[in-house]
């Protein structure tokens, strides 16, 4: 699943654009962004926050096998990337 900081319209918008099959959830209050590092802000701004793009693979007894939290929002990760951090999650 993925999870954004955009209005849940947006999201749904995003979803059908795209054809997505996975689920999108919102976080569009910014409430589990900055508990999962995913947040940046600036101290002379404290409205000034926007989300990083972040890869997190978690197991079905909620362990957070792999983190990736991207310096730069624009950057992403190789999907062979993603994909070799499930298969190392399921050793």
């Amino acid at each position: 699943m993925g999870i954004s900081a955009d209005h849940p319209a947006t999201l749904d918008a995003f979803t059908k654009q795209n054809g997505l099959k996975h689920l999108l959830l919102g976080d569009f209050r910014r409430a589990m962004l900055p508990a999962w590092g995913a947040m940046e802000t600036n101290e002379a701004s404290p409205i000034y926050r926007y989300a990083r793009r972040a890869y997190f693979v978690v197991d079905r007894a909620g362990i957070v096998r792999y983190a990736k939290v991207m310096p730069n929002p624009l950057d992403l990760l190789k999907p062979e990337d993603v994909l070799q951090a499930l298969k190392d999650s399921t050793k």
